[in-house]
């Protein structure tokens, strides 16, 4: 899997969804390897858009096509200063990924020490996996892009309700969580953007 994450700020969050709204109707058809995309702006104007396709070619091919450029050209329109591009061919699904029919999405981005913490985020997660499975039902999935030591991880839940009825619950030592926090506490730059009305666009 390739994912592109597009980050930037805007006032204007109905218009930015109106263009996602026509590139489902005019691009979508012939983007060819899309395999999903998630999308949002927060109540402070942070707009991030999560795009995955089959590969990297998949997606320099739908970046090439005349016609995605000019949908850009109209969007970028939209944001205020500059806008951020992040490619990624590590990517990691947890979950089984997210689904479409999430109803809060919280972004999570920063940057692990170093090679080892990144390791031990992994090992935390598959060790939680199942107490999660069993006592959060509102999480339905995560992804999480890597570049380096830089990642962006993006969690799908039920509703932001439920979700933070879920933060409240206390794992046992053994479920793997708190090697999760211990981790979270060493890693640098770390910021959370919540979308409360999140986008899906499918194959």
């Amino acid at each position: 899997m390739f994912a592109q994450v597009i980050q930037g700020r805007t006032k204007d969050p109905a218009a930015m969804w109106n263009r996602s709204e026509d590139w489902d109707r005019t691009l979508k058809p012939g983007a060819e390897g899309f395999l999903g995309s998630t999308a949002g702006v927060s109540d402070d104007g942070e707009v991030v858009v999560v795009a995955r396709f089959e590969s990297e070619e998949a997606a320099r091919k739908n970046s090439d096509r005349p016609e995605q450029g000019a949908w850009w050209a109209e969007t970028e329109k939209l944001f205020e200063g500059d806008v951020a591009f992040y490619d990624s061919s590590d990517v990691e699904i947890s979950w089984g990924g997210g689904s479409d029919e999430a109803g809060f999405v919280q972004i999570m981005q920063g940057r692990a020490q170093n090679e080892e913490m990144r390791a031990r985020w992994k090992e935390a997660e598959a060790e939680a996996e199942e107490w999660m499975r069993e006592n959060r039902p509102d999480v339905m999935g995560a992804l999480a892009i890597w570049q380096g030591t830089n990642f962006t991880n993006v969690m799908y839940f039920t509703s932001e309700e439920e979700a933070r009825k879920g933060e409240q619950q206390q794992p046992p030592e053994e479920s793997g969580e708190s090697g999760q926090d211990d981790w979270m506490e060493q890693v640098e730059d770390l910021k959370f953007i919540d979308i409360k009305k999140p986008y899906f666009s499918s194959p």
